[in-house]
């Protein structure tokens, strides 16, 4: 039996389900579900649609209002729940939120964006660095991982749509590449690379300029796989045909 997990950057959880999220929840039905960029604390949202739906809802929202924040939804009670990653300075924004079941280790994130000044970058770059840290021990521990989440990061020219244009805009440039390559060679796997590797294939779309009608877009939303499990992948897809968000869906199927 396949474990479907999918993960979703749905910039701000109450819009998108204004526009329908709910709804597709209820007809996409993984059995865990890891989301990015929530925007809301557990207390501004109505729980009880999602909680009928069979799900266990966890949260871990930023301290400034309106901001970052993870959350898992699953079917499956965790074991462990483990909010953060111990460091105030990305603990307060709410970017890692990790569930133990059984054997297995379900981690959302979202990684820092870089695009708004060289501050952020730098802030970005340092939390690069610290995630591997995070990532390497939970591996110590945990060796069946998946990391899913928001990246912030294309990592191949195949990955962007104009990569010489966009070779100095921050997530995509040099730096962070090399570190996506380090971080797979910690011990993941991008898990839809390793079933597809057509160009053309992205996660995030500007609203600007029809981007995302003419598929201008990146891929910076993964699932990052340990290798001991790389196996047991049965299966990932982007979901592009959804919509309430200017990211879109990004699935895992693992077979347990």
């Amino acid at each position: 039996m396949a474990l479907k997990i999918i993960s979703y950057n749905v910039n701000g959880l109450r819009a998108a389900i204004k526009k329908g999220f709910l709804e597709w929840l209820a007809n996409e039905n993984p059995d865990i579900l890891l989301l990015q960029e929530i925007k809301a604390k557990a207390e501004q949202l109505d729980l009880e649609p999602i909680h009928k739906l069979g799900y266990h809802t966890y949260f871990h929202s930023a301290l400034k209002p309106g901001y970052s924040g993870v959350a898992i939804f699953t079917k499956i009670l965790p074991d462990a729940l483990i909010i953060g990653c111990g460091l105030e300075q990305y603990d307060s924004e709410g970017r890692i939120l990790r569930a133990d079941f059984g054997k297995l280790t379900v981690v959302s994130v979202y990684i820092p964006s870089g695009s708004i000044g060289d501050h952020r970058q730098g802030f970005k770059m340092k939390f690069l660095k610290d995630f591997s840290n995070f990532a390497t021990k939970l591996l110590s521990e945990r060796n069946h991982a998946v990391i899913s989440g928001d990246y912030n990061i294309c990592h191949k020219e195949i990955d962007i749509h104009n990569p010489v244009s966009n070779k100095n805009s921050s997530g995509f440039l040099p730096e962070e590449r090399q570190w996506f390559t380090e971080f797979l060679d910690l011990g993941f796997v991008d898990s839809f690379r390793y079933f597809d590797l057509n160009p053309g294939m992205y996660s995030w779309w500007t609203f600007r300029a029809g981007a995302r009608r003419k598929n201008l877009g990146w891929r910076i939303d993964y699932h990052m796989v340990s290798k001991s499990l790389e196996k047991l992948m049965k299966d990932a897809r982007i979901l592009t045909h959804v919509e309430h968000s200017d990211h879109c869906p990004v699935l895992l199927e693992i077979n347990e």
